[in-house]
């Protein structure tokens, strides 16, 4: 029961910094507007990929990740 409750304590942290992030994203200045990030727009049509902010994202989320875990195993 042990390593279940630790499970549920790193999906609910998770839970909550991914739910941080999109209650603030619109104040955090260069989120979605990074250079390399997509967006077309055309009459009647727009189309908006924000790649570079999604390795971003990627990167500082699999380091938090990998700390937690980390500290865990020890």
């Amino acid at each position: 029961m042990e390593g279940i409750g630790k499970i549920l304590l790193i999906a609910g942290g998770i839970i909550v910094i991914l739910g941080l992030i999109l209650v603030f994203s619109q104040h955090i200045p260069f989120f979605g507007k990074l250079p390399g990030d997509i967006f077309i727009k055309k009459e009647g049509f727009s189309f908006y990929f924000p790649i570079v902010t999604f390795l971003i994202l990627s990167i500082l989320i699999t380091v938090i990740v990998n700390v937690i875990l980390h500290f865990f195993h020890r």
